[in-house]
């Protein structure tokens, strides 16, 4: 059996540790992503799912536990590693896109790859591919505020693939749209999803969307709860 892409094991978290207001967010959570699975993550707001979420990307350390990316344990890894790590292997999505106003669509999906040290001309011609794939061609030269709700996530997405990473981390990546752009807008993520073979874990309060994942995990007083997508 292949190595996972994503690999947490016992992670534990706490804000203000051994104080009377700690709060104990995770608790020894377990996790294995594949190559090539979309798994949703389904908790309410404050349950620590964004927590969990930075964690995995390498934006935050646990307490306690091991954290496998991708062959690689990270566990006392120097910063500039783990910057490195991060950069190269991870992407992230947002429930709001944080485009760079002033930048164009395609420069927005330019920038993360000059900052990973891809020649211009290459990052330029990644950056058309993408969103091609996403249907936003004739938008590349639009800066955000030119284009809508949906185009921006779609660009955002983009963004987050821009230099193909193994893994992809989302946290309510369609919570800003309505419902009929959000089916759209996931709909794409998904197609994304299988064209590159990565692993996803996407954060999401909309059970429509979890259910089309191949698993769905719930996180619970800090602890993950797996049920099974296909369950009536």
């Amino acid at each position: 059996m292949s190595e996972p892409v994503l690999r947490l094991k016992g992670i534990s978290k706490a804000y203000n540790p051994g104080q009377q207001n700690e709060v104990s967010v995770l608790r020894g959570i377990d996790l294995q992503l594949a190559a090539g699975e979309t798994v949703a993550l389904v908790a309410p707001s404050g349950a620590g799912k964004s927590t969990l979420l930075h964690i995995a990307g390498l934006l935050d350390t646990p307490d306690a536990g091991e954290l496998g990316l991708c062959g690689q344990e990270m566990a006392g890894k120097s910063d500039r590693r783990r910057t490195a790590a991060r950069r190269q292997d991870v992407g992230f999505i947002y429930q709001f896109h944080h485009l760079l106003p002033e930048f164009t669509a395609l420069e927005n999906v330019v920038l993360p790859q000059l900052a990973n040290g891809v020649s211009r001309r290459a990052a330029d011609l990644r950056a058309q591919d993408l969103l091609a794939r996403v249907g936003l061609a004739e938008r590349a030269r639009h800066r955000p505020a030119e284009l809508s709700g949906g185009e921006q996530q779609r660009v955002a997405f983009c963004r987050a693939l821009a230099n193909e990473p193994q893994i992809l981390l989302a946290d309510e990546p369609t919570g800003n749209l309505d419902s009929e752009t959000a089916d759209q807008v996931f709909s794409v993520l998904q197609d994304l999803v299988r064209e590159t073979g990565l692993a996803a874990l996407i954060a999401t309060h909309n059970l429509e969307l979890a259910a089309k994942m191949d698993r769905i995990l719930h996180l619970r007083a800090g602890v993950l709860v797996q049920e099974d997508a296909t369950a009536e």
